[in-house]
């Protein structure tokens, strides 16, 4: 940190409780510092709730008196600030507005109120895949255990297994899960088949 900028670098997943961790962390900077960034190339996802880092970063901003900005957006959180209508390289400003707007509103409700019609059926479907991360996420911590393999190869295995059976991701992770932890009903035969192809592809194929 510089004498008057905090430069803040979050890493990993923004989701239900990081903004909470942010409020922390920006209560405790020194009171001569005059200006906050946030890199935010570290962070790899996010869900509706870490969109409440932009709300807190702001708010704190405007309580201080001092430019905040949060940029480096990449990959999946990136794609979640353009579906909610905000500009992923300034998504602290309003949409189609310049200055800052009243104190009752927030850049991301303004950002839903913008929203094109034609979006929300993309935006329903990003909802429904942030709902099935932690089932995913399960899966492929369980392949990781049953088969040894690091966590990027198990990613591969579940996109093969969706690509090959035409299933989308929680019903394969729930396919992986039933096979590995053998509970629940068996999963659909083009799924089984489907996995067991991608496991022995991926699980055969010589790493780098």
């Amino acid at each position: 940190m510089d004498a008057d900028r905090a430069l803040l670098t979050p890493r990993g997943e923004l989701v239900h409780g990081c903004a909470d961790v942010l409020a922390g962390k920006l209560s405790r900077l020194p009171a001569r510092t005059g200006r906050i960034d946030l890199d935010m190339s570290g962070v790899r996802f996010m869900d509706t709730a870490g969109l409440r880092f932009l709300d807190v970063l702001r708010a704190h901003g405007r309580l201080r008196s001092v430019p905040v900005t949060a940029t480096g957006w990449t990959g999946q959180p990136r794609r979640i600030l353009t579906l909610v209508g905000l500009d992923p390289t300034d998504p602290l400003r309003p949409p189609g507005r310049e200055g800052t707007p009243t104190p009752a509103t927030t850049p991301v409700a303004e950002a839903a109120a913008k929203r094109p019609p034609a979006r929300e059926e993309e935006v329903e479907r990003l909802r429904a895949s942030i709902a099935a991360r932690p089932a995913v996420d399960r899966a492929r911590g369980l392949l990781m255990t049953a088969h040894g393999c690091d966590s990027d190869t198990a990613w591969q295995i579940l996109r093969e297994t969706a690509h090959l059976s035409g299933a989308p991701l929680p019903t394969v992770a729930a396919a992986v899960t039933a096979e590995v932890d053998r509970s629940g009903p068996r999963a659909p035969e083009e799924v089984r088949k489907a996995l067991a192809t991608a496991l022995a592809r991926r699980l055969r194929a010589p790493r780098a």
